[in-house]
């Protein structure tokens, strides 16, 4: 009984001590900036719940939300296929390049996005989709699917072989056994990526500073 009361009381303060910060954000994001300057830490007299309004319609901040909206969920819809079509293969079908491939594609993950946006800026500028959404998400697209195939091929390469053996033998094309035996079974893994993706995505800064110059196409992060 003592333990546990300890450990709730160890919880407790840590969830505190975590929650803090975002409280007091939270209530500095209710009081007006006189109030803020004669004291940070006080608690608000008066809730303004009119700023929040005031920011949404009168900084932007719905374009460049809805503008993270579409750029974030395109790339992580694509992501999604494209990485765990990939990743079903690597760990499935073993042709002549298959580890040349794959290693090609993990070795990418390695590169800081420092060494590759000069190259990623002069091709959009070539094809003519720099400072365009469609650009900035072709970019997530690319710099995200390397992480993306490596957790899902680790994922697919431990299901068993016998259920895709029981799969053809019943007269399954390949076709169906990725999307109706592969993909259900992968989908905690799938979640994984798709949570980190559009964490890791809505939150970047680099690329979309220096892909987009034009203010009606800002994601948040620029806003």
């Amino acid at each position: 009984m003592i333990s546990r009361a300890f450990l709730f009381i160890v919880v407790a303060v840590y969830t505190a001590f975590a929650a803090g910060p975002f409280l007091w954000v939270a209530t500095m994001s209710l009081r007006t900036t006189s109030e803020i300057s004669l004291d940070h830490y006080a608690w608000p007299e008066t809730l303004h719940w009119e700023k929040f309004p005031q920011a949404w319609f009168n900084s932007n901040y719905s374009v460049y939300f809805e503008n993270s909206l579409l750029v974030v969920t395109s790339a992580v819809i694509v992501l999604t296929v494209v990485g765990a079509m990939a990743a079903h293969c690597f760990a499935r079908y073993r042709f002549r390049i298959n580890r040349l491939l794959y290693f090609v594609i993990f070795s990418a993950i390695i590169f800081p996005p420092q060494i590759t946006i000069i190259a990623l800026f002069q091709t959009l500028v070539q094809y003519g989709l720099y400072n365009s959404l469609i650009g900035l998400s072709l970019v997530y697209i690319a710099v995200q699917l390397p992480l993306t195939v490596y957790i899902l091929e680790s994922f697919f390469a431990r299901i068993p072989a016998d259920l895709f053996d029981a799969a053809r033998i019943d007269g399954y094309p390949e076709w169906h056994i990725f999307w109706k035996v592969s993909l259900p079974i992968a989908l905690p893994a799938i979640a994984t990526t798709v949570i980190l993706n559009t964490i890791l995505l809505w939150n970047e800064f680099l690329y979309a500073v220096v892909l987009i110059t034009d203010e009606a196409k800002r994601t948040l992060p620029l806003g």
